[in-house]
């Protein structure tokens, strides 16, 4: 991945989770590195020590990404830590909670809807003239949306709110592509399936579901984070490449389309 060496990436959500494989692996791969997170500060501290000690510069910020003024500070705090920015990770969402589409009232959809889609269409729009700016004179830029499984599939019960949201992404990634592809920015997406170990499934998945999941995978085993991690590596240092517009599924061989 000596691509990344010196690039300058931001990872929303970074500092648990999938969000913190990706900063960890981004930092290991050469990347100066600012971390979002919304509550999970000590984490986000730790990651310090992993950057000082490969020479990386690495800062944090907490924000609420459901805020527009938020995610306009965070960018800009982290373009002018880092000189710019050439690669962003929207990985902030969340499904809340279980809803079927009688529980889930206007106020639910839209906060789903503005934390999973709202954040980083907000987080990407902020980010664009630095992204736009690195293109020019790194030779492209780069940006990974977190979908999932369920945006594919629909998810399972309680899930139909999230598992729209996460649909969206990947169009919204489509869409992008098109419209920033002509200024040297890739956008690409990836949808992982059943990760274990995260808080999105310690807390809203069942030991029992899980089990049922991972008896349908044909690798035989749940993915872990860092499995998504080397993916959104990968898509990210190839900044300079010729892969955008497209989906990577991270799900162990489920049938996703």
């Amino acid at each position: 991945m000596h691509k990344l060496n010196g690039k300058r990436a931001l990872v929303t959500a970074g500092a648990q989770g999938i969000g913190l494989a990706i900063s960890r692996r981004l930092i290991e791969a050469g990347c100066h590195v600012f971390v979002h997170y919304r509550t999970s500060a000590a984490a986000a501290r730790d990651l310090e020590n992993d950057a000082k000690a490969l020479g990386r510069r690495y800062a944090h910020a907490a924000a609420d990404l459901t805020e527009p003024s938020k995610c306009d500070r965070l960018v800009s705090d982290a373009a002018k830590f880092l000189g710019g920015l050439d690669v962003l990770i929207n990985n902030a969402g969340s499904l809340i909670a279980r809803r079927t589409l009688g529980e889930a009232d206007d106020a639910f959809w839209a906060e789903v809807m503005s934390l999973n889609l709202g954040s980083a269409r907000r987080v990407t729009r902020a980010a664009m003239p630095h992204l736009t700016a690195a293109a020019k004179t790194g030779g492209g830029a780069s940006v990974v949306n977190l979908s999932s499984l369920a945006g594919r599939k629909g998810g399972h019960p309680g899930s139909l709110v999230y598992s729209t949201a996460k649909g969206a992404i990947l169009t919204f990634t489509r869409a992008l592509a098109n419209e920033l592809g002509p200024q040297g920015v890739r956008v690409n997406a990836i949808a992982p399936g059943m990760i274990l170990g995260t808080s999105f499934h310690n807390t809203h998945t069942t030991a029992e579901s899980a089990r049922a999941t991972v008896a349908g995978i044909p690798l035989g085993r749940g993915g872990n984070a860092d499995d998504v991690a080397r993916a959104a590596v990968f898509l990210a240092s190839e900044y300079d490449g010729f892969i955008t517009g497209a989906t990577l599924d991270i799900n162990g061989g489920v049938y996703a389309c």
